[in-house]
């Protein structure tokens, strides 16, 4: 039975294969997945049809595959401003709308693509049969719904309507196909000219969404009828929140993250009420000598008995972050640069061939991997394995030469602390920004050791650091750290459990002001491109914040497959 990571890990590889043929399908560098949603750079692109909607844990590749090539065609062939104002108010019409525009771009496969022609035509008979053994077309309106997707899929792509549903739909095609006869011919005849189709398209949506509300006002006050439409518009996807996150069913959650009015209105700058109170502080100094070596001694005997292969390990990073660099001469060679020390050796043996030397190359890493712990109340629960994970990561990165750091982010106080009431006294002037002490520790910088470090590594488990999380300056923080060293690579990993947080902040400015605060500071930093900044979510799918994560489940404790996940995630494989 596959376990949460697994389900988190095989997600991840479907995107990253689903995006790359987006990209190459459309030329668009810029399109990623992220949340389990289709991004053009930062921005969400939306998927309104409902048989591109998948759920990874249930449909096939190829229904995922196909999902990503509607897409594709979807970008290739219908100009979204002409659609958008075109598009009808109304949530029915627009649905159908929006249906309807998909299955137009889907009769567009090139005639040298047949794959992408049979995963499309895979994938609405997939969604067909779901949707009616769903029990969903029992309803007058799930019928009609049903229906009306499979007259015009079928008139679009001139193939058969499902034929498990095909007695079944008959009656109902038979009334609707003599309301749509003439819009049903014309949207085969103008599938290759936008503005025209639409002209049929909206026609069609109006006729569907008039029968679909005079039906409804027909059933008002009958609870149970009401009650089975809106299971069949949920079934559907007649969502009248078009951008609302979709769900995580894979064991791993996805951060939930949405939209800041105040970040907005403010046009994305972030505003900090006070710096006063702000302060960075050596981990090691918060925490008595005697607690902290029995914090050491306690860190060592759970790393013992996890039984990991350190050296091999430090292998799997070498591989991926040493790059070959020059390193002397390899003299008495065969072939290469001859030596002119020993040209007298060709006179007296005519026969010698080792007379050349070539340039000798070894493997070394000029970088620098930093990371950044979120040390936020709900991370005490798991911070053994996560101080496990660091210290074997950190001593295995020194073993190839990377200079490594360990810092950590909290605040000073809960609820907003000094900030807040500063905040309270002047009257609570409106949107004022982040309204706490924000708490800066470093566990161990660049220039120390492993093996000097080590003790100060264990204030990890001191309970009282950890409050809250601001995490957008924390980020913001550790790249300038980052930024003022030499090291040809920076990488910046973000270990976390959960979103930015801070009940003061929240409260004065709106729920989701330091999300979006964090999303607009990767953004910048990845568009610099001078730090590599990865996530890592313990227990939690951080896709919504990085590009590049991993989501893992450490409730099992650390194994060598998880280290190698996370090798893989230095070396590149990551959600696009």
């Amino acid at each position: 039975m596959a376990t949460a990571q697994q389900n988190a890990k095989r997600q991840q590889k479907v995107e990253e294969l689903c995006a790359a043929s987006l990209r190459a399908l459309t030329g668009d560098a810029s399109l990623h997945y992220r949340g389990r949603r289709l991004h053009r750079g930062s921005r969400p692109l939306p998927m309104h049809a409902p048989h591109l909607r998948i759920d990874p844990d249930h449909d096939d590749f190829a229904d995922c595959r196909a999902a990503a090539d509607g897409m594709a065609l979807r970008l290739l062939h219908s100009d979204a401003e002409l659609h958008r104002s075109l598009c009808p108010a109304d949530p029915i019409e627009r649905l159908l709308f929006e249906l309807l525009e998909q299955l137009r771009v889907e009769t567009l496969v090139p005639a040298d693509m047949p794959g992408m022609a049979a995963n499309l035509h895979h994938r609405f008979e997939n969604w067909s049969r779901a949707f009616y053994r769903s029990g969903l077309t029992e309803g007058r309106l799930g019928i009609l719904l049903y229906t009306v997707a499979q007259i015009c899929w079928s008139r679009l792509t001139t193939r058969p309507v499902l034929e498990e549903t095909e007695d079944y739909i008959e009656s109902t095609r038979f009334s609707l196909v003599s309301q749509l006869g003439s819009a049903l011919a014309g949207i085969r005849r103008n599938r290759h000219d936008q503005r025209r189709f639409a002209a049929h398209a909206l026609e069609i949506a109006r006729i569907v969404a008039e029968t679909i509300h005079a039906e409804t006002a027909a059933s008002a006050g009958d609870e149970g009828a009401e009650a089975k439409d809106e299971e069949i518009r949920r079934g559907f996807a007649l969502l009248l929140d078009f951008d609302r996150d979709e769900g995580d069913d894979n064991g791993i959650a996805a951060a939930v993250t949405g939209h800041s009015k105040a970040f907005e209105d403010a046009e994305q700058a972030y505003r900090v009420f006070t710096t006063r109170y702000d302060t960075e502080v050596q981990a090691g100094t918060l925490v008595r000598k005697a607690l902290l070596r029995e914090y050491r001694e306690r860190l060592d005997k759970r790393i013992a008995a996890q039984g990991i292969n350190l050296p091999r390990l430090a292998r799997l990073f070498a591989a991926i972050l040493a790059e070959p660099q020059r390193d002397g001469w390899l003299f008495g060679e065969e072939e290469g640069h001859i030596d002119g020390r020993r040209l007298s050796q060709l006179v007296s043996s005519p026969t010698e061939r080792r007379l050349f030397r070539q340039e000798q190359y070894k493997p070394a890493a000029d970088c620098l991997v930093s990371f950044l712990l979120d040390c936020s109340g709900s991370m005490k629960a798991h911070i053994e394995p996560v101080a496990m994970m660091v210290d074997l990561m950190i001593r295995a990165l020194e073993m190839v030469g990377v200079r490594t750091e360990l810092l950590g982010f909290t605040t000073g106080a809960w609820n907003g602390g000094r900030p807040h009431r500063e905040w309270l006294a002047r009257g609570r002037p409106p949107r004022p920004g982040r309204l706490n002490e924000v708490c800066h520790m470093v566990f161990k910088d660049a220039d120390r050791s492993w093996r000097r470090a080590r003790t100060d590594i264990a204030a990890l488990f001191k309970a009282d650091l950890f409050r809250e999380g601001i995490d957008g300056e924390a980020v913001d923080w550790a790249c300038n750290r980052m930024l003022a060293r030499g090291e040809a690579r920076r990488i910046l990993v973000v270990i976390s459990d959960g979103c930015p947080a801070d009940g003061a902040t929240g409260l004065a400015n709106d729920p989701f002001y330091l999300d979006n605060h964090l999303k607009d500071v990767v953004a910048r930093r990845e568009q610099q491109g001078a730090v590599e900044i990865l996530g890592l979510g313990v227990g939690l799918d951080l896709s919504p914040f990085y590009r590049r994560c991993l989501a893992t489940d450490m409730t099992r404790g650390l194994d060598n497959e998880l280290f190698f996940d996370i090798v893989q995630l230095f070396g590149g494989r990551h959600r696009r």
